[in-house]
């Protein structure tokens, strides 16, 4: 079984700059691709991103291209979001995810969630 624990939300103000960290358990973490989601209240939970499990290949969300990055540590069992230009917008519960190989875009292709991290950003 994995766990995930995603830290480092928080309150900041529309332009700033924040870094998500995600730390997962089990011995198995370089082998599988991570993904990021949020969820807006009153919205379904929305991709962010996702990175393969050696970190050589990354895509994301339109609406984050370009202001967001996702990474990894495979030593640590880490995964990062560093979200840069944030946006009122960008305000959710942020979920790291683990999954098979084709895990995707998709919330239902992931198997194992962290309990999520609050972003509010103020305009």
């Amino acid at each position: 079984q994995v766990q995930l624990v995603e830290s480092g939300g928080g309150l900041v103000q529309a332009g700033g700059s924040l870094r998500l960290s995600c730390a997962a358990s089990g011995p198995t973490f370089s082998s599988y691709p991570m993904g990021w989601f949020r969820q807006a209240p009153g919205k379904e939970r929305e991709f962010v991103g996702r990175i393969d499990r050696s970190g050589g290949s990354r895509y994301y969300a339109y609406s984050v291209k370009g202001r967001f990055t996702i990474s990894r540590d495979n030593a640590k069992n880490t995964v990062y979001l560093q979200m840069n230009r944030l946006k009122p917008e960008d305000t959710a519960v942020y979920y790291c995810a683990v999954g098979p190989s084709y895990s995707g875009s998709r919330s239902s292709t992931y198997d194992y969630w962290g309990q999520g991290t609050q972003v509010t950003v103020s305009s």
